[in-house]
């Protein structure tokens, strides 16, 4: 088979499980999608896929709902961070590393995946995020830079706020958003532009809203907490597995 067939084949799967995920779960696409891409992709590869279908799908997640602006006024101290923090950590993306980036990236998933299957929910008093959303805005920046993946720690911490179901999906696309747009500044700022062109990026649109659009449509009909088990545990024994590789090929 060619390769560049099979390589197009395999990327377009991966945008579709991507979506599926973030239809029936609200979240995953960049997670699925750094996780599987950076198996056979380097990182920053992956992220330069990754940049227009997140973007587009966060986008369209963030203004289905209440307004934004409420959303922008409380939350734009930790959106600043995940900018600079995301610009600062995408030195280690871009720094032609492909082992220490897969390592990151293989750890990172693995500790989201066990925090997401075995922690207990816990409650961030709204007196605190003068304070804790700039930091956990910081930390999710640097990972951001680091990796291509958004989600660690700013969705527990999101998710940790009480937020109204609908409040609690915008915030996310929010900072999924802010992130994707970070990301590709970051990658920007040292050079390394898009990785495989912004019209490859584009084309990748289409596979992740097929599978967004079916994972909605399958929403009711499957237990989303059984998918979102199984979910989380493929990105356990996806990250340990990149992790494990990265380590014996250094």
């Amino acid at each position: 088979m060619d390769t560049n067939l099979f390589l197009m084949g395999a990327v377009g799967a991966t945008f579709f499980f991507a979506g599926l995920a973030k239809g029936v779960t609200g979240m995953g696409l960049p997670t699925v999608a750094m996780g599987v891409l950076g198996a056979f992709l380097s990182p920053l590869a992956a992220a330069g896929l990754l940049l227009v279908p997140s973007f587009v799908t966060n986008l369209w997640q963030l203004l289905t709902g209440p307004g934004v602006s409420p959303l922008i006024r409380r939350f734009w101290p930790m959106m600043l961070a995940i900018l600079a923090g995301t610009v600062t950590g995408s030195t280690l993306l871009t720094s032609g590393d492909t082992r220490a980036t897969s390592m990151a990236l293989g750890i990172v998933l693995s500790v989201y995946a066990a925090y997401a299957m075995i922690a207990r929910p816990i409650r961030v008093p709204r007196r605190l995020e003068p304070v804790a959303s700039p930091l956990v805005g910081l930390i999710t920046g640097l990972v951001t830079g680091g990796t291509g993946v958004f989600v660690i720690p700013a969705v527990p911490y999101l998710q940790s706020l009480g937020l109204e179901r609908d409040e609690l999906v915008q915030a996310l696309g929010l900072s999924f958003t802010v992130s994707t747009i970070a990301l590709a500044i970051g990658l920007g700022w040292h050079g390394a532009g898009l990785q495989g062109g912004w019209l490859a990026s584009a084309l990748c649109v289409l596979p992740a809203l097929a599978g967004m659009a079916a994972g909605q449509a399958i929403r009711s009909r499957i237990s989303p907490l059984l998918f979102r088990r199984i979910f989380l545990a493929f990105l356990l024994v996806l990250g340990v597995d990149m992790a494990t590789r990265a380590l014996w090929r250094g």
